[in-house]
């Protein structure tokens, strides 16, 4: 019996897994938590559940995403993505159990011109950023056979995310300025939570990953095709520059993630970006 420990269960991948979990899964026992049910935080608290539930796999899907407010709060940030991943990864490690590691594309810094595969260099230019690398690189080195999986654009039917309020800014007004020179891949939660049930099902096999849908686009590029899908036709989407749309965090022009790795492992087949966008949509 697998006793799998879900953190951020609340969060859009967390309640992914929440919905694809089988409750009558005789290998596997999921314990689905967020700051309510336990504070990652607080190290002791971390040890004593991961102990006394027996857990030999953890999934964090816990995480400060607020990229522009973290610009201003890094201590805070530092403490959910860095320290807190720590906790967990030490803890189940001491049980001899292994971990999953959600990170993001935000560890490079967008500035290539062909996808980012495993092996390149990171560069982060935000404090998101610089914090879930150092998350990475603490997972790594306090539990040897842990996962870490980078993704990017995440969007699901579940939370707050852009295609829920592109919708509705589409709705609301008649004109909408989105970027159209910040290039990358869109994720659908389901699919990515999908594929952690399956590693765990098939086994962990150890080091940093990357997934997302195929396929690339642009901020553009995904709000026109939310709006075709969504049947949204009297809302003028223009094209603008990053410079036209000032924020704190500074955004990567190019975060196309390279999946082969993941793909060659695993075997897996991942769905187009709008395959993956039509089937979210008519889950809304």
């Amino acid at each position: 019996m697998k006793n799998i420990l879900v953190t951020g269960a609340n969060g859009q991948l967390g309640n992914e897994l929440r919905q694809l979990a089988d409750p009558h899964d005789e290998d596997s026992r999921f314990f689905f938590t967020d700051v309510a049910e336990l504070d990652i935080t607080d190290r002791k608290a971390v040890y004593n559940f991961i102990e006394q539930h027996g857990i030999s796999i953890v999934v964090n899907c816990a995480a400060y995403t607020a990229v522009d407010k973290a610009e201003s709060d890094p201590e805070r940030c530092d403490l959910l993505n860095h320290i807190a991943p720590g906790y967990l990864a030490e803890a189940v490690a001491s049980v001899g159990g292994t971990m999953i590691q959600i990170s993001t594309d935000y560890v490079f810094d967008g500035t290539a011109c062909r996808p980012y595969t495993e092996e390149d260099a990171t560069h982060p230019q935000t404090v998101y950023g610089r914090t879930k690398l150092a998350g990475e690189e603490c997972v790594i080195r306090s539990c040897a056979g842990s996962m870490v999986i980078r993704t990017a654009w995440l969007y699901s039917t579940f939370g707050n995310n852009y295609v829920k309020t592109m919708i509705r800014l589409g709705k609301e007004r008649d004109r909408l300025g989105i970027v159209f020179d910040q290039i990358g891949s869109p994720t659908y939660a389901r699919d990515l939570a999908e594929f952690i049930l399956t590693a765990i099902d098939r086994g962990i096999v150890p080091g940093v990953y990357h997934f997302t849908n195929e396929g690339v686009c642009s901020w553009y590029d995904f709000t026109r095709a939310i709006h075709r899908l969504e049947g949204i036709d009297d809302c003028l989407v223009e094209a603008i520059h990053t410079e036209e749309y000032p924020v704190p965090a500074k955004r990567p022009h190019f975060s196309v993630l390279d999946k082969s790795k993941i793909k060659k492992t695993y075997g897996l087949h991942i769905r187009w970006w709008e395959d993956a966008l039509k089937a979210c949509i008519k889950e809304l």
